[in-house]
């Protein structure tokens, strides 16, 4: 005969033994800001938009959506 289990344990939402949750800030890019990306190397930030922005690499114009992970502002 196995032992009982303690039930895993609901904590009310302003429990002191909650983690707070991480937030994670957008990347903010701005027209003409250089990049480098993962996958397409280096480019140029030709347009922002809402939720997007579209990157000049030379060969192609990319559209990237947030959040920005495989990017990074040089």
């Amino acid at each position: 005969m196995k032992p009982a289990r303690a039930a895993n344990q609901r904590y009310l939402p302003t429990s002191p033994f909650n983690t707070p949750p991480v937030i994670v800030p957008v990347k903010q890019f701005g027209l003409d800001d250089m990049v480098n990306h993962d996958r397409y190397g280096l480019g140029r930030v030709t347009s922002v938009e809402e939720s997007a922005v579209i990157v000049d690499f030379g060969t192609s114009h990319v559209r990237i959506m947030a959040p920005y992970t495989k990017m990074a502002k040089l």
